[in-house]
C-alpha cells in the first residue's frame, strides 16, 4: 500500500490549484464576463478558518465580481 504523502512531497496540490485558476481564467477570456477566484488552499479546517477571517472568501469574491461587472459596464457605456 502506498504511503500517504504530505504536502510538499508532491506537486499535486500545486497542480490542482493552478489548473483551477487556469480554468477560471479561461472562462473569463472566453465569455468576456469578469470572474473572481476566491479559493483558499489549506491543509486543514483550522488554517481555512484562520485565513478566511470573519467573512468568507466567497463573499469577497462575489463583491469583486459585481464591482468588476459594474466597471466594465461603465467603460463600455
Amino acid at each position: 500500500m502506498p504511503r500517504l504523502r504530505h504536502r510538499g512531497e508532491t506537486f499535486h496540490f500545486e497542480v490542482v490549484a493552478g489548473q483551477a485558476a487556469a480554468g477560471i481564467m479561461q472562462v473569463q477570456l472566453d465569455t468576456g464576463v469578469p470572474v473572481a477566484f476566491g479559493v483558499l488552499t489549506t491543509d486543514d479546517k483550522e488554517q481555512a478558518l484562520a485565513r478566511s477571517g470573519r467573512r468568507t472568501q466567497g463573499a469577497d469574491a462575489a463583491e469583486v465580481a459585481i464591482e468588476m461587472a459594474n466597471l466594465l459596464r461603465s467603460i463600455q457605456g
